[in-house]
């Protein structure tokens, strides 16, 4: 659960499903993770039993974002409870994610330490727009919007990216990605197969 020092969220579409099971997360290598997602079409019960076992999840390997294909479910959702650079905690759900990111003059790249908690255990530098805006919809099927700064920027375009099937060390050079793996395979005994089960 996040922590109750913490500064107070912000839910503009409403606070997060709660009362799910925690469920192994997903690694790279798993088919699922390197396909595009599923779209959602019908918001139903089991959407939102998924999507509570998603934030359970979430909560449990202590991740700021979850995608549906990191506990195995080719569905094109995410869920997060991440701050921007003012230190701001924004949560949502966003269904079938559609990213909208800088251009021209406006675009400017923050190059800061990522990691996935589909490979847990290792972060390298990865730059990113320092913006960015995801729409969609959410759990009920009405349009959601959300849009931040800072980590919040990065996690947006992270777990979208996670609904196309892209894993954020397809992004990486090859060096980048060695040093990536090379840090993953030192910390693999702190998280067994359940994980954070």
């Amino acid at each position: 659960m996040p922590d109750p020092t913490s500064p107070p969220e912000h839910a503009p579409h409403g606070p997060l499903p709660t009362g799910g099971t925690v469920r192994p997360v997903t690694r790279w290598g798993t088919p699922v993770m390197h396909r595009p997602q599923a779209p959602v079409e019908v918001y139903d019960e089991e959407l939102g039993a998924l999507v509570a076992d998603m934030v359970a999840t979430m909560y449990a390997a202590e991740g700021v974002g979850l995608a549906a294909c990191q506990i195995g479910v080719d569905r094109a959702v995410f869920v997060f409870d991440c701050p921007d650079e003012s230190g701001e905690r924004t949560v949502g759900v966003v269904c079938n994610p559609e990213l909208v990111l800088p251009e021209g003059k406006d675009r400017q790249l923050d190059e800061d330490d990522e990691g996935c908690l589909s490979f847990p255990g290792a972060f390298v530098p990865l730059a990113r727009p320092d913006r960015a805006t995801v729409t969609g919809t959410g759990l009920d099927g009405e349009p959601v919007e959300f849009s931040g700064d800072g980590l919040l920027a990065r996690c947006l375009q992270h777990e979208t990216d996670h609904t196309r099937g892209t894993v954020f060390g397809d992004r990486l050079a090859t060096k980048a990605r060695k040093k990536l793996q090379k840090a993953h395979d030192q910390a693999v005994d702190d998280f067994p197969p359940d994980w954070p089960a």
